[in-house]
C-alpha cells in the first residue's frame, strides 16, 4: 500500500461536485448545504465554468447583515479557486491547503480529457484527515 501522502486524489475525492449559479441567493445556498450535508459548493458562471467556491464559513460571515438572505453567491464566493488534478497526490493537496490556508480544492480533469474547465470532484481537508485516520487504524 502507498504511503498516505503518495496516494492519488482520484481515490479519495468526492465525485459529482454540487454547484450553484453566481446569482444564487445565500438563503438558498444555506438550505442546499444543510439538505445535502455539505460544507461547501462550487460556483458556476453563466458559461458553465467554475468561477468560485462558497463554504459554510463564507455564509456565516454574512448572516445578520442587512438583507443577508438575498446576497448573491457572486458577492460572497472565494474567486481565487485552487485547482488540482485527480492524478495529484494527497501530499500535494495537503501542501496547497496549508500554504493557501484553504479547506477545499476543486478537482478538474486532466488537460485534454473531457471538459477540463469544469470540476469533476472536490477534496476537502476533512477528506484527507479521514484518510489519515483510516490508514492509521489499519
Amino acid at each position: 500500500m502507498y504511503k498516505l501522502e503518495n496516494r492519488l486524489l482520484r481515490d479519495i475525492m468526492t465525485r459529482g461536485v454540487v454547484t450553484v449559479a453566481v446569482t444564487a441567493k445565500v438563503r438558498d445556498i444555506a438550505s442546499l448545504l444543510s439538505k445535502q450535508g455539505l460544507s461547501g459548493v462550487a460556483v458556476i458562471g453563466n458559461d458553465g465554468v467554475a468561477v468560485g467556491v462558497i463554504s459554510d464559513m463564507d455564509i456565516l460571515k454574512v448572516i445578520g447583515k442587512d438583507n443577508w438572505e438575498n446576497i448573491t453567491a457572486e458577492s460572497i464566493m472565494t474567486s481565487n479557486i485552487q485547482i488540482i488534478r485527480p492524478m495529484c497526490t494527497i501530499g500535494e493537496a495537503a501542501k496547497i491547503m496549508r500554504e493557501k490556508a484553504i479547506h477545499r480544492l476543486l478537482v478538474f480533469s486532466e488537460h485534454g480529457v473531457g471538459a477540463s474547465h469544469r470540476p469533476i470532484g472536490i477534496v476537502s481537508a476533512s477528506d484527507i484527515v479521514r484518510e489519515a485516520a483510516r490508514e492509521n487504524s489499519s
